[in-house]
């Protein structure tokens, strides 16, 4: 155990955040993602749900201030709808560390796919909520 860092923070997470440089993405993605599919670098974090995660790691990493949107999700399907409520709980964990940040997002589902491909890393979660997908951009850590 570290203090300062949440023990849901697994080693091989921690290690990941701190190996980003600016720019690069990571992808908190549901358990339904197919994730070894469009990428090679995959962290599991089964049984976390992705709010629980935002709240963890945001104390840690510092999003990108120069891009429009440092956070980006999945849109829906034609015929789909999403669940505010899925948005809403991340932006609960989000605000309390990046009270500021640009709205999130929404993304069509082969861009986020090609996001997927070039990602830093893809952390596998316990998360059900459909659409529940979300990428952070890492930025630079204010002096």
């Amino acid at each position: 155990m570290l203090k300062g860092i949440s023990p849901i923070i697994s080693p091989q997470l921690l290690e990941v955040l701190a190996r980003m440089g600016h720019g690069d993405e990571i992808i908190l993605a549901d358990a339904h993602f197919p994730g070894e599919s469009f990428n090679q670098h995959v962290l599991r974090a089964d049984g976390l749900r992705i709010a629980d995660l935002l709240e963890a790691i945001l104390p840690l990493f510092e999003l990108d201030a120069y891009v429009p949107a440092p956070l980006s999700m999945m849109a829906a399907v034609k015929g789909d709808q999403l669940d505010p409520a899925v948005e809403e709980a991340y932006l609960k964990a989000i605000h309390k560390t990046n009270p500021n940040v640009a709205p999130i997002e929404r993304i069509d589902r082969f861009d986020f796919y090609d996001k997927a491909r070039g990602a830093f890393a893809v952390v596998m979660t316990g998360e059900t909520a459909k659409y529940g997908n979300i990428i952070l951009k890492k930025g630079v850590t204010p002096n």
